[in-house]
């Protein structure tokens, strides 16, 4: 049975930026109609970031059990290799992600947005039809947000099988490949062949560039880079992936590539995880009825998010880099309260990216190096980890972290933190807000920072990069 309804507010895609939009429209007493076809989360979720560190954390854990199997080490004893069992692993994981996906649901509903689940087709900007086991739901709107995501971009060259797999694929399986191949040292391929690796697969990566994690310069990836040598993980770098054979179920599959000489190999392996990057989706739900500007394969907006349609706006994935969740849900929230006749733009200072790897990265802000490209003189300092108490008591001060602070050489202001080390994640945050506030190396140096704790590394780089650092 079909009907029709119209809305203030139609969310299309319920991720991380369409739900926070749709909650945030809601709690601004907005109706608003939001349209997923899938479980609320999106991508992040149910297929990446939550997920992926969950078995980051579990094989983590399981590395950690199985150090205290030869030694006893820190005085602990354990006298037999742990199990794994990898569909208990699976099955935790998607427990964590129901969970989570029920609260946005239970948050959706609270806030009074309505919840449609089908795959929205537009026929123009403001009008589309929603087909659900209930019948069609025709939608008429004022306002549109396309927060329709991404997804992970297969090649040509390597189309996606049973046994050549997308991240999604890998956060399935529910036995442990022997031999896990992986196109791509980006933080995707990274962060999930560290994992397969502490959980026991041999991992082997082919990496088109000459390092690893383009995102961080050298200085930092250098500690990573580190840790897959003393785990027998082999990177062949300057390599081009050029075709796969699925051998099918049970038996593997065979990659051919290019070495950097130009020279073909072949590798076999269990599984070939390919993870060369995402992108917009911007098909099959009629946005080429919308009449919308596009750039490159991204759609169009402004500082506001507005497209070149007037009450059409664009979030997250869909308008461009960085394809970060949290950038989606500034920009979800942003939108719905400029619709609501608040005054808001999207600005920041920095947008924070962070990579669970082993150790951890964070970048917030210009590097040293793109600040000289920008002209800007700059004075970098550094502090090490292993001269942190905390870190050394958590064994995370051997692993050659660091946090490196970049400030404007005239004035101090602080234009970049990075870091690379166990935990430097719950770091990121500290360092967005110090740049955002304008911070100067000496606020940074004379606030009072809890002793012990990871982030006295933080104030102790400042005081580096003043010259005077107290703890080297």
């Amino acid at each position: 049975m079909s009907k029709s309804i119209s809305c203030q507010v139609l969310v299309v895609g319920a991720g991380p930026g369409g739900y926070v939009a749709a909650i945030r429209a809601g709690q601004l007493g907005l109706n608003t109609v939001i349209v997923e076809a899938e479980r609320a989360g999106g991508t992040c979720l149910v297929r990446g970031c939550i997920p992926s560190k969950a078995m980051i954390h579990a094989a983590t854990r399981f590395e950690q059990i199985n150090s205290h199997v030869d030694e006893a080490k820190l005085g602990i004893h354990v006298p037999q290799p742990a199990q794994l069992n990898m569909g208990q692993l699976v099955d935790w994981k998607d427990a964590i992600v129901s969970r989570l996906s029920g609260g946005v649901e239970a948050l959706l509903k609270k806030n009074k947005v309505t919840r449609i689940s089908g795959w929205a087709q537009f026929s123009d900007a403001k009008n589309c039809t929603v087909d659900t086991p209930e019948g069609a739901v025709s939608i008429m709107a004022e306002h549109v947000i396309l927060a329709t995501g991404s997804r992970a971009t297969e090649l040509p060259s390597l189309p996606f099988s049973e046994n050549v797999i997308s991240s999604t694929e890998a956060l399935e399986l529910r036995e442990l490949p022997n031999h896990l191949v992986v196109v791509g040292a980006g933080y995707i391929g990274l962060e999930l062949g560290i994992a397969y690796r502490k959980l026991g697969s041999k991992v082997t990566f082919i990496e088109g560039t000459d390092g690893i994690v383009p995102l961080f310069d050298q200085e930092l990836t250098a500690p990573v880079a580190k840790w897959l040598n003393q785990h027998d993980v082999e990177v062949t770098y300057s390599a081009r992936a050029q075709s796969v054979t699925d051998h099918g179920s049970g038996e593997g599959a065979t990659l051919t590539y290019t070495d950097k000489n130009g020279i073909e190999q072949t590798i076999h392996a269990d599984k070939v995880l390919v993870t060369t990057g995402r992108k917009p989706n911007t098909h099959d739900f009629g946005l080429e009825n919308m009449c919308l500007d596009m750039d490159g394969a991204f759609v169009k907006v402004d500082k506001q998010c507005r497209t070149a349609m007037k009450n059409v706006w664009a979030i997250g994935d869909v308008v461009g880099e960085p394809m970060l969740a949290h950038k989606a849900s500034a920009q979800g929230e942003m939108v719905a309260e400029i619709i609501s006749g608040l005054k808001r733009e999207f600005s920041p200072a920095v947008v924070p990216a962070v990579c669970f790897t082993e150790p951890e990265l964070v970048g917030v802000g210009l590097t040293p190096a793109l600040a000289k490209a920008q002209g800007i003189e700059t004075k970098v300092g550094k502090f090490p980890f292993a001269a942190i108490g905390k870190a050394l008591t958590m064994e995370a001060g051997q692993d050659g972290g660091f946090v490196r602070v970049t400030a404007r050489k005239d004035n101090h202001m602080i234009i970049g933190i990075h870091a690379v080390g166990a935990h430097v994640a719950e770091l990121s945050n500290q360092f967005a807000t110090a740049i955002e506030m304008g911070a100067r190396l000496e606020d940074l140096a004379n606030i009072i920072h809890v002793h012990p704790t990871l982030g006295e590394a933080t104030m102790e780089a400042a005081m580096a990069t003043l010259g005077h650092a107290i703890h080297i």
